[in-house]
């Protein structure tokens, strides 16, 4: 029988449970999502023996943590630049083209599973050159119900190219459509 693993041991922070942080160290992986942005180019860099998978898969293992983290701060301005103009999404009542597509229905699904008593965590990630695999839970506070859970895999090519692809299977146990105070609260 195989032998089960933290899929965080060699991460920079732990994000399988709803335990938050350090403050110094969110801040910092804060600080790291935005120098991550900041090396995406516009267009998506080949795969190549200057560019090779093993640095793609290390640099999102650097990466995850601060994309955990950038979540539980509702930062809705970091996440819409992790991906490419051209990010194609596909999940239930998509696909989605275009990041701005993809932005326009994200956007009632990040307020929903970032406003406030609501904590998110990601149990299980796993890594293989571009392939980002996680699956999720949000945990209401108060109560300790789960009020949504899914899963999402995601194509990134390190930080030069970011999330070009995104799939996702989101199960909500609310409304799936984010009241205005909500949508207000993330573009802070």
């Amino acid at each position: 029988m195989a032998r089960l693993i933290n899929y965080y041991n060699d991460l920079s922070a732990d994000y399988s449970t709803s335990k938050l942080v350090p403050n110094k160290l969110a801040i910092e992986l804060l600080e790291s999502a935005e120098v991550y942005i900041s090396l995406r180019q516009e267009t998506l860099p080949d795969i190549s023996p200057e560019y090779s998978l093993t640095q793609i898969e290390q640099e999102n293992k650097n990466w995850w943590p601060t994309h955990c983290e950038v979540f539980r701060q509702g930062r809705g301005d970091i996440l819409v630049s992790e991906y490419t103009n051209n990010l194609v999404y596909f999940c239930a009542d998509g696909p989605f083209y275009g990041r701005t597509a993809v932005i326009h229905r994200e956007a009632h699904w990040w307020a929903m599973l970032t406003q406030p008593g609501v904590i998110m965590a990601w149990p299980i990630v796993m890594f293989n050159g571009e392939v980002v695999y996680s699956q999720w839970n949000c945990f209401d506070n108060v109560t300790k119900e789960v009020i949504a859970r899914g899963n999402e895999t995601i194509l990134r090519r390190g930080h030069r190219g970011a999330c070009y692809f995104k799939s996702g299977q989101l199960n909500f146990f609310s409304n799936v459509y984010a009241s205005d105070e909500l949508l207000h609260w993330l573009r802070r």
